[in-house]
């Protein structure tokens, strides 16, 4: 059986976008499942596009992923090398061998006639599609002009009538008119080969067997096509997939900040629980299964169950796998990786946090989060006096007032500022003043943090702000409802 062999050929044009990470998985995980190859190959033949640095930004963000290539720029391989402006020698002599053939030829025409006839078929309503000028001139006039150095490019002579159908694992049996066709470019003035040419030249040499990529190249494979069968070549098997969509009509885009791996790796997200669940925008197992390593990725992965509608990515399901992965988290790594976001809120203020990291585990989603979840303890916040009305707890201003004054000569009597001398003396004392739990923890809690929702209750907090900051900000309360009553 033939050995299997994929590959992903992004641009280095800048960031790696959530849709080509996806195709980089899918590619990985078929090759891996089935024993094959997954080959890493730089597309860089638009040099007008290309950004320094992004070819290292693919590496990094495939490498962080796990998604290790078997070739590769940077590890060589039996058919390199794996940058296209470095096989720039190989492409000409392919085309001119179409050119041989009658499957390709030579264009003239310069910009100016081009813009010139685009700009009357315009004008007619008409779509602009190349009129096969250059086709019509004889071998001696071709000749003459390439040896007068008269720039050219070369065209694929693409048919005008007829159909041209190709099978797709996910798409199935497709059908394109060829008068859509156009005679598109194949190796351009300098020389370069164009994307779609120098794809076809390359996954033929490289031994692909499945190329799989997004939907948007459905209508340009006819024409992919025509090359292989014009130099007899074997025709992979296309794997087209859908666009990855933030929801039903919109895409992902940078705009709003979720186009971009990088983006959600400076949020906060974990790449393990990212590439989880992309995995799934797009493909299903199978089965009520949603949480996979790597492995089991692999073991899973079957492209029969690719879908065929546009695989939505919803942020809010992102953001539960991710506290999912966070909370299994082993918590010396959760309390390395907390702590910078840690720093960002508090500041450099000394606190426990150990402690901190503690009470946050269970409740962090996104680590960018977290700053907002615990500046309250560098800085009180301005908070309403509503915030002691709670139905449950049974108290409101009048109440807390009462609590707070109860409780603040309690809180100077410690001296052993520890969370469990706090809890059992101030517990002792509510149990011996004949209030209810909650008519003083509500009140003390809202006193040191101005919050509804925080890490940890009364005494945690207590214990992180320290006994000073305890005191001054229960002081601070009292005055403050003293004034509203």
């Amino acid at each position: 059986m033939k050995e299997v062999r994929t590959r992903f050929a992004p641009s280095p044009t800048g960031f790696m976008h959530l849709g080509g990470l996806r195709t980089a998985l899918y590619n990985y995980l078929y090759a891996k499942k089935n024993g094959g190859k997954f080959i890493l190959r730089i597309e860089d033949t638009d040099q007008e596009r290309f950004v320094e640095g992004a070819t290292e930004v693919i590496y990094d963000t495939l490498r962080g992923c796990g998604i290790a290539w078997d070739e590769g720029p940077d590890i060589g391989g039996p058919v390199g090398p794996y940058i296209q402006s470095e096989r720039k020698k190989i492409y000409l002599p392919y085309a001119q061998q179409l050119v041989e053939k009658g499957a390709a030829y030579y264009c003239f025409c310069t910009k100016e006639e081009l813009d010139e006839r685009r700009a009357a078929c315009e004008a007619k309503g008409e779509v602009f599609k190349y009129d096969k000028h250059c086709l019509h001139l004889s071998r001696e006039e071709v000749q003459a002009k390439l040896d007068a150095g008269v720039p050219y490019v070369i065209r694929l002579n693409a048919p005008t009538t007829g159909e041209s159908t190709y099978d797709d694992v996910v798409f199935g049996h497709l059908t394109f008119p060829n008068d859509t066709l156009d005679d598109m470019v194949l190796i351009k003035q300098d020389g370069m080969p164009t994307y779609n040419f120098a794809n076809v030249i390359d996954d033929h040499l490289m031994g692909i067997t499945h190329v799989m990529r997004g939907m948007e190249y459905l209508s340009s494979t006819p024409k992919y096509n025509l090359l292989y069968n014009a130099f007899g070549w074997e025709i992979p098997q296309y794997v087209h997939l859908t666009t990855v969509m933030r929801d039903a009509q919109h895409k992902l885009s940078k705009r709003h900040g979720d186009a971009y791996y990088s983006d959600f790796i400076e949020k906060g997200y974990l790449k393990e629980a990212l590439i989880n669940y992309l995995a799934l925008v797009g493909w299903n197992p199978g089965d009520e299964r949603e949480f996979f390593t790597m492995d089991e990725l692999i073991q899973a992965f079957d492209i029969n169950r690719l879908n065929n509608a546009p695989g939505i990515f919803d942020m809010d399901k992102l953001t539960w796998f991710n506290g999912e992965y966070i909370r299994k988290l082993p918590f010396d790594e959760y309390l390395k990786m907390v702590t910078p976001w840690f720093d960002k809120a508090l500041g450099g203020k000394h606190f426990d946090y150990k402690r901190l990291a503690e009470l946050m585990q269970g409740r962090t989603e996104v680590f960018n989060r977290v700053p907002d979840m615990v500046r309250f303890l560098a800085e009180m916040p301005e908070y309403d006096l509503d915030l002691y009305n709670n139905k449950k707890m049974k108290t409101n201003p009048e109440v807390a007032l009462e609590a707070l004054e109860m409780v603040q000569p309690v809180l100077e009597g410690i001296t052993d500022w520890q969370e469990s001398t706090i809890h059992d003396t101030v517990m002792a004392a509510i149990a011996a003043s004949g209030k209810k739990n909650g008519a003083v923890l509500w009140p003390l809690r809202i006193a040191l943090s101005g919050l509804a929702s925080t890490p940890g209750g009364a005494f945690e907090i207590a214990y992180l702000l320290g006994r000073d900051e305890t005191l001054a900000r229960v002081q601070k309360a009292i005055e403050k409802l003293r004034a509203n009553a």
